[in-house]
C-alpha cells in the first residue's frame, strides 16, 4: 500500500516480479521448519524432552547454514535471473534492488518462520503471533519512514522488512531459549546428530522439493506475466496481495493441524485427529464471501488506476471458487505431514503445479491471447488440488507413518 500509494504501480510491480525468486531460494530453509514442526509436536506428545532438545538444537543450527548460504549465492545470482525472465525494463532495476536487499537480511525471516513453527509444534501459537504483530506494526511504521518520509523506493521497502523479520527472528529464539520446563537448547544440542539431522532432512525434503519445484513453476509464469507488460504485473501483484487475506488462514489452518496431528499421534490418540479437520473449510467460505464484496476496496488502498482495479477484481471472481478448494489442500495435507507423511503431498504438488498448471497457462495463453489464462490456469490446479488430496487422505496410508517408531537413539548414544 505504501509503496503503491507514494511510488506507484511500476514499483508495485517491481516488488511483485521479484516474488517467485524469493519464495525459490527460501525453499532451502522451509523444508526444514516442516520437518523441525513435526518433530517438535511429535516429541512433545511424547514426552521425550531429550530428543526434542537435541531436534530443535539441530534444526537451529541448519537453518544458520542454509541461510548463510542464501546470503552469500542469492545476490549474485540475482541480475542473471531477472534477465531471463525477460523482467521489463522499466522495472528491472528496481526489482533487482528489492530483491538483493532481502537476500541479505534473509537470515531473520529464516528463524521466525523456523521458530515459530517449533514454538506452535510445542503448542505455543500465542508468542509468535505476538512477535508477528510486532514486527508488522515496525514494518509499517519504517516502510512509511523509508518510503514516503526519506524517499528510498522499493528499496527502503525491503529494508523495512528486513529490519522487522530480524526483529521477530531473535525475539522468537529468545522465547525459545526460555522454555527450559519444555525443552533445553545448549552447545551440545546445537551440534547436528546424524540420527535426527537424517530425520530432519526425511521429514522436510519432500516439503522443501514441493516449494522448489512450486516456485520454479511461478517463475515459469512469471515469464508469461511478464510478457504481457507492466499493468498486468501491477494487477497480478495487487491481487496476490488482496488474495492473501483469503489464502493466508488457509495455510494457517493447515500449519495447525499439522501440529495438532502431531501431537496427538505422539500421545497415541489418533482418534482425535480425524475431528479436527473440519473448521477451516467453514472458515474459508466466509473468506471468500468477503472478498468478493469488499475486494475492490482493498485494491483501491494499493493503487488509483481505475484499469488495474477493474482487472484484478476480474481475476479475483476467476480464483474465487479456488479458495475453498485451496482449504481443502491445505487442512488435509496438514494432516498426512503432521502425522509424517511429507511424501504425499509432494506428489500431488508436482502433479497439480508441473503436469497441469504450467502447461494450461501457456496452452490458453496461445489460445485466448489473455492474461486470464494466468488465473484459469490457477484456479484449475487448486481444484486438482482437492481432489487428489481428498482421495489420498481417504485412503489413510498417512495413518501409519509416525516418527515415534522410528529407530532413533537416546541423545547420549548419538554419534555426532
Amino acid at each position: 500500500i505504501v509503496v503503491g500509494n507514494y511510488v506507484g504501480d511500476s514499483a508495485l510491480a517491481a516488488i511483485g516480479a521479484s516474488g517467485p525468486i524469493i519464495n525459490l531460494l527460501l525453499v532451502l530453509f522451509m523444508g526444514v521448519s516442516v520437518g523441525a514442526s513435526i518433530m517438535a509436536s511429535q516429541y512433545f506428545g511424547a514426552k521425550d524432552k531429550k530428543r526434542l532438545s537435541h531436534s530443535v538444537g539441530t534444526a537451529i543450527t541448519a537453518t544458520f547454514v542454509v541461510s548463510i548460504f542464501i546470503m552469500v549465492v542469492g545476490p549474485l545470482i540475482t541480475h542473471p535471473i531477472m534477465s531471463a525472465l525477460q523482467t521489463p525494463q522499466d522495472i528491472y532495476t528496481m526489482s533487482c534492488d528489492y530483491l538483493i536487499i532481502i537476500l541479505l537480511g534473509i537470515l531473520g525471516s529464516a528463524y521466525y518462520n523456523i521458530i515459530s513453527g517449533i514454538l506452535r509444534g510445542l503448542g505455543d501459537s500465542v508468542m509468535p503471533l505476538i512477535f508477528l504483530l510486532v514486527a508488522c506494526g515496525m514494518n509499517i511504521g519504517l516502510d512509511i519512514w523509508f518510503v514516503a518520509g526519506f524517499k528510498m523506493g522499493v528499496a527502503g521497502a525491503a529494508w523495512a522488512t528486513i529490519i522487522s523479520q530480524a526483529v521477530s527472528g531473535i525475539l522468537c529464539l529468545v522465547r525459545l531459549l526460555l522454555m527450559r520446563d519444555v525443552l533445553h537448547i545448549t552447545w551440545r544440542t546445537l551440534w547436528p546428530t546424524k540420527a535426527l539431522l537424517f530425520q530432519l532432512i526425511r521429514l522436510g525434503l519432500p516439503s522443501g522439493l514441493t516449494q522448489a519445484v512450486f516456485s520454479l513453476a511461478m517463475l515459469v509464469v512469471q515469464s508469461l506475466t511478464n510478457s504481457f507488460g507492466t499493468t498486468i504485473i501491477a494487477v497480478s501483484t495487487v491481487v496476490m496481495r488482496v488474495d492473501g487475506f483469503a489464502m493466508m488462514p488457509n495455510f494457517t489452518f493447515g500449519t495447525a493441524t499439522t501440529t495438532f496431528t502431531g501431537q496427538n499421534i505422539g500421545a497415541g490418540r489418533l482418534d482425535r485427529v480425524e475431528k479436527g479437520t473440519k473448521l477451516g473449510l467453514s472458515v474459508s467460505v466466509v473468506l471468500v464471501a468477503l472478498i468478493l464484496f469488499f475486494g475492490r476496496y482493498l485494491m483501491e488502498m494499493f493503487t488509483s488506476t481505475p484499469e488495474v482495479i477493474d482487472t484484478g477484481m476480474h481475476m479475483m471472481r476467476i480464483l474465487a471458487i479456488g479458495y475453498i478448494a485451496m482449504a481443502v489442500t491445505q487442512i488435509l495435507s496438514g494432516v498426512m505431514r503432521g502425522a509424517g507423511d511429507t511424501m504425499t503431498p509432494m506428489w500431488i504438488s508436482l502433479i497439480t503445479t508441473v503436469v497441469i498448471r504450467v502447461p494450461i497457462a501457456y496452452g490458453l495463453a496461445a489460445l485466448m491471447h489473455s492474461a486470464d489464462a494466468l488465473f484459469i490456469s490457477l484456479l484449475t490446479s487448486w481444484v486438482m488440488g482437492a481432489v487428489l488430496t481428498s482421495i489420498a487422505f481417504r485412503m489413510g496410508r498417512w495413518k501409519k507413518k509416525s516418527i515415534i517408531n522410528d529407530d532413533v537413539p537416546e541423545p547420549a548414544d548419538m554419534q555426532v
